[in-house]
């Protein structure tokens, strides 16, 4: 059977063979990450905006009680009316919004195909690291100075830890962050390792800063 076909102008087209890809074409990302982005930023925008609500509802009235306002620990109106809830001068649950929801879009440009540039990626990874400094910054508040935790912070966190070690196993596995090999190749065969870790270790903190409450 003949593979070339005419196209509306009569000129002939060739079909059926797979389009290659040029030596300067950035490398396709793997479906699952853009799922992983896609899926926390969303994580993130949620949780972004369920505090925004709540924090506008503290503001019109200082007896509300955030639903999960569960007890003295897990207690998301004592986090919300904190100063550390505005450390740039405005909610940071704001922030969130924008941040997270350019995740999102990033996550559903390479679903639909968007193929990004060694740089981009690099940028994302340095938004993503500021991210997880800002969470760890906020959850030591939390722990040490608030002394209450909100659980729609919590999603943020895990959510902006995900996105950072993906990100940053992605860019090891292309070269695009330059490592040295050891690391480059623990990144990628072990990429689950460290998000798996890191969220371990928050966790340890978070028991064993309220043991007593939590076992008694």
């Amino acid at each position: 059977m003949d593979r070339m076909a005419t196209n509306t102008v009569g000129v002939p087209r060739q079909q059926g063979r797979p389009r290659t890809r040029r030596d300067d074409e950035p490398e396709a990302a793997p479906r699952r990450l853009a799922w992983l982005l896609a899926l926390t930023g969303a994580a993130g925008v949620l949780a972004s905006w369920v505090i925004t609500l709540d924090k506008f509802l503290l503001l019109e009235d200082p007896d509300f009680k955030p639903a999960c306002s569960l007890n003295p620990v897990v207690s998301c109106g004592s986090v919300m009316q904190s100063d550390q809830a505005a450390a740039f001068g405005f909610p940071n649950p704001m922030l969130g919004l924008v941040a997270y929801g350019v995740v999102v879009c990033v996550g559903a440009g390479l679903l639909a195909g968007a193929r990004y540039r060694g740089w981009f990626w690099l940028g994302l990874n340095a938004g993503t690291l500021f991210g997880v400094g800002f969470c760890s910054w906020l959850m030591t508040q939390s722990l040490y100075e608030i002394n209450a935790l909100c659980l729609w912070c919590c999603l943020a966190w895990v959510a902006t830890l995900l996105m950072f070690w993906a990100v940053t196993a992605h860019n090891a596995r292309t070269g695009a962050l330059p490592l040295p090999g050891p690391v480059r190749g623990f990144l990628t065969e072990f990429g689950w390792a460290p998000p798996a870790l890191h969220i371990g270790v928050i966790a340890m903190l978070v028991l064993t800063r309220w043991w007593d409450f939590w076992t008694g």
